[in-house]
């Protein structure tokens, strides 16, 4: 898979340069991957290309909202250390679509699945998933389709 081979030149480029911090965050990525193929084992070996997205960007929203705790409490150091983690992750993520495609990309998605009511959202979910997994909130995307099923 060419991400997890990504990560794997990242983590011998950190290695090489001597830079810890991004090291760190890079072997903190390949283990949560490693924890979720060997949770997986009992059905596959590999985890798909989208499953290390999603992977990928749960892990920046884990990260996101702990810098707002600690900045909410008043540790600004730890909050730094956080963002500087969801920056090291973002680098292996895809481009995050820009609010007009992702309005585009939703009107797609309901043409596709034929959604005409809120309970054709998760077909559409799944469509816009399949798709833009990494490239979109799908929080913010599940209330702009509320809106427009609704």
């Amino acid at each position: 898979m060419e991400l997890l081979s990504r990560i794997a030149d990242a983590q011998k480029e950190a290695m090489k340069a001597r830079d810890t911090a991004r090291l760190s965050t890079v072997r903190m990525i390949l283990a949560a991957v490693k924890d979720k193929e060997i949770a997986l084992r009992t059905s596959r070996q590999e985890m798909s290309e989208g499953e290390v997205l999603a992977l990928l960007g749960k892990m920046v929203k884990q990260r996101q909202e702990s810098a707002k705790v600690y900045v909410d409490g008043g540790r600004q150091e730890l909050a730094d250390k956080e963002l500087a983690e969801v920056g090291v992750i973002e680098t292996f993520l895809p481009k995050a679509l820009s609010a007009a495609d992702v309005e585009a990309a939703i009107g797609a998605a309901i043409a596709e699945a034929g959604a005409t009511s809120l309970r054709d959202m998760g077909k559409v979910m799944g469509v816009l998933k399949a798709k833009y997994t990494g490239q979109m909130d799908f929080g913010a995307v599940g209330a702009v389709l509320k809106s427009r099923l609704g």
